[in-house]
């Protein structure tokens, strides 16, 4: 059984840091200094549990007025290809239309650039580094 669990950026975030510290420090080698970053303090943040644990987690947050960012979606390992990413992302994708944004962005890992467009996003940027990893951003229009 899922639930899904928002936070605000004051609340206790250590489960939600735990996925992100595990998925893209210790997996993909990104600094834990690169990782947590200030956004976190104005992000709501979102956690998916399965059979009561924490298994994936994203940020959702205000770019300019209209449309809202998802960053830091991160799904523990054991749990890829089992339908949570894009569970997840579904929540986020309804969390913000419900904030009133018409637009999501986000700057995807090109390796997953086909997930994201399986949920709709297409691309919209130049490939970029964020770190070591080449990125893009995708955007969907959502109503």
């Amino acid at each position: 059984m899922d639930d899904i669990q928002w936070l605000g950026g004051g609340d206790d975030l250590r489960e939600a840091f735990a996925i992100r510290l595990e998925v893209f420090c210790d997996e993909q080698g990104y600094s834990p200094e690169m990782e947590l970053d200030a956004l976190d303090r104005t992000s709501r943040h979102v956690l998916l549990y399965r059979d009561g644990a924490a298994v994936a987690t994203g940020r959702l947050y205000e770019k300019r007025p209209g449309v809202m960012g998802i960053g830091r979606l991160a799904v523990r390992r054991a749990w890829r290809g089992s339908g949570i990413g894009g569970e997840l992302l579904a929540a986020m994708v309804d969390q913000a239309a419900q904030l009133g944004a018409q637009w999501v962005e986000l700057d995807a890992q090109c390796r997953v650039i086909g997930f994201y467009e399986k949920q709709g996003f297409a691309v919209c940027g130049e490939e970029h580094m964020d770190g070591h990893v080449p990125h893009r951003m995708m955007r969907r229009k959502l109503g």
